[in-house]
């Protein structure tokens, strides 16, 4: 049995399998806030200027800057770096670090939403989600 350094963390159980859902993270979030250190990060990944990468991958909205994003036939829209056959981050090295601390518990409720699905569906279907904002009375 391996024994852990001191001051390494315990690793998080995980209770999903992103290789098993069709990248809902990657769609639904339709707003994935990039840092300058997350910019810097995909320059060095596409080997070229931060300047260059917050004008190809990036755009402003409301004061934030956030990934450009694409259409996408399966959810309707998708970050950019969803690579729309194999449903996986085609930059997942240089991922933001808003999607490398995701999900933030133990369990992806969009995983725990698919799984349950798939118990009384057909498998080749997908529940769709959109994330919209309203106010409780």
């Amino acid at each position: 049995m391996k024994k852990r350094a001191k001051d390494s963390k315990p690793r998080k159980r995980t209770n999903y399998d992103c290789s098993k859902c069709p990248g809902y993270c990657c769609s639904v979030y339709e707003l994935v806030v990039v840092t300058k250190r997350d910019v810097a990060r995909l320059a060095r990944h596409f080997q070229i200027s931060e300047d260059e990468a917050v004008r190809k991958f990036t755009k402003m909205h409301s004061g934030d800057r956030v990934l450009r994003r694409k259409a996408d036939p399966v959810l309707g829209d998708a970050c950019r770096f969803l690579d729309l056959e194999k449903r996986r981050c085609t930059i997942y090295n240089a991922r933001p670090e808003v999607c490398r601390g995701y999900p933030i518990e133990s369990r992806c409720t969009f995983y725990d939403m698919l799984q349950f699905h798939r118990r009384y569906d057909e498998e080749d279907t997908l529940p769709l989600v959109t994330l919209t904002k309203w106010k409780r009375s």
